[in-house]
């Protein structure tokens, strides 16, 4: 829940700012912080690092 409120903020944050300083590139950091923690909850898992990718992406169906 934490992360969610986290995400949340940063989210409102980039927003705010990237209206205010008019600087769109500012709209990218929620993404940028969603992809990099997601990207290091994939390191953590005990499987080697593209075996884990196939796994996930197999889920589908």
């Amino acid at each position: 829940m934490i992360l969610v409120l986290l995400f949340s903020v940063l989210t409102i944050l980039s927003v705010f700012f990237a209206l205010h300083k008019k600087k769109p590139i500012l709209l990218g950091l929620p993404f940028l912080a969603i992809f990099t923690f997601m990207l290091i909850k994939i390191m953590l898992v005990p499987l080697p690092f593209w075996e884990t990718v196939r796994f996930i992406f197999n889920l589908r169906g």
